[in-house]
């Protein structure tokens, strides 16, 4: 049964789950129920049941003589993420081309100025829901609900990953905007399906490959009793 949305531990889960969500709680970041509970006026009885209910849904993992930890991000999960959102994302733009209005292609262009101003002071967050707001432009007039909808699966996913890959490979974001700038112009210009799929396919692995790239780097740089194998990508 899913908590009155009004209960306290209802509200703690929210609460942690937000800052989780929002890069306050890092992976790794030690979650104490006595601190949490001050924070929120509440006993530890709540904020424990929220804590049960986002280790649930793998959002914290339980660490022995350590307690609840924010759960880190599952590297082959997100490789079959983004390689899944790649394919069903890049169809998903094709296929909305003809139904874009020069009215969402403003939107877009306005929103990816404002990614290209967030890089001066750059916040992962932030640019990371730009560029959440980047893409439904493009991909929500998907005639195909099927296929909008394995997109849609593919972005809750990465958001339940907590994946704000540009704080890891913050060197990505200035080429996503470039690339973002590319894929407008095919759009503006009437590209092929064909062109226009390949362009958000690449756009996506590229990112893929830059956090690929940066974890496979971590691990030879590593120490070897930290170093644990990652999967290639395909």
């Amino acid at each position: 049964m899913t908590p009155d949305a009004g209960s306290k531990s209802e509200r703690a889960y929210a609460a942690i789950k937000e800052k989780i969500l929002a890069g306050v709680y890092t992976p790794g970041y030690r979650l104490v129920l006595a601190r949490i509970a001050q924070d929120l006026d509440f006993s530890t009885v709540p904020v424990r049941e929220a804590i049960r209910r986002l280790e649930a849904e793998n959002y914290v993992t339980f660490e022995r003589n350590v307690g609840a930890t924010v759960a880190g991000i599952d590297p082959t999960e997100y490789l079959f993420t983004m390689q899944t959102l790649s394919i069903v994302e890049g169809a998903a733009t094709a296929l909305s081309a003809p139904l874009i209005t020069p009215s969402d292609l403003a939107r877009a262009r306005a929103v990816n100025a404002e990614m290209r101003a967030c890089l001066e002071h750059f916040d992962p967050i932030r640019f990371t829901a730009l560029n959440l707001e980047f893409h439904s432009v493009l991909f929500e007039n998907c005639p195909n609900p099927h296929i909008l909808d394995l997109v849609h699966r593919g972005w809750n996913r990465l958001q339940a990953l907590r994946s704000s890959t540009f704080s890891y490979v913050p060197g990505r974001a200035q080429q996503s905007v470039g690339e973002h700038e590319a894929l407008l112009q095919l759009l503006e210009h009437g590209a092929s399906f064909e062109e226009i799929e390949h362009a958000a396919r690449a756009h996506r692995a590229a990112t893929l490959d830059a956090y690929l790239a940066r974890s496979n780097h971590a691990q030879r740089t590593a120490p070897a009793h930290l170093a644990t194998p990652l999967p290639a990508s395909r």
